[in-house]
């Protein structure tokens, strides 16, 4: 029904920066909150950051001034700004798609984000 794509993770050293992706395609006709989640090994899933469809944003307290999150609605795609990445941001970092209406939610299929020297 729904697909998401991510891109753009990859090795970063500390202090670097990246720019994540995340397309969706398919049947997307209800309102929808798109976000970014990581999952580190050995812990659980945590928000990162989302973006309802008017643009309103919520970051974790751990990215807030670092990373910023933005949305293209005509091109149904997510985008994650991460400078000043830090080791312990080093996750696999997945996409997320909240269909308001419909209340079904989606996720791509992750990308590795690591930070080292």
């Amino acid at each position: 029904q729904v697909q998401l794509v991510e891109s753009g993770g990859g090795l970063v050293q500390p202090g670097g920066s990246l720019r994540l992706s995340c397309a969706a395609s398919g049947s997307i006709f209800s309102m929808y909150v798109m976000g970014w989640y990581r999952q580190a090994p050995g812990k659980q899933r945590e928000l990162v950051a989302d973006i309802t469809s008017s643009g309103r944003t919520n970051y974790a307290g751990s990215v807030k001034g670092r990373f910023t999150i933005s949305r293209d609605n005509a091109k149904n795609t997510v985008y994650l700004q991460m400078n000043s990445l830090k080791p312990e941001d080093t996750a696999v970092h997945y996409c997320k798609l909240w269909a308001t209406v419909r209340r079904q939610d989606y996720w791509g299929q992750g990308t590795q984000v690591t930070v080292s020297s």
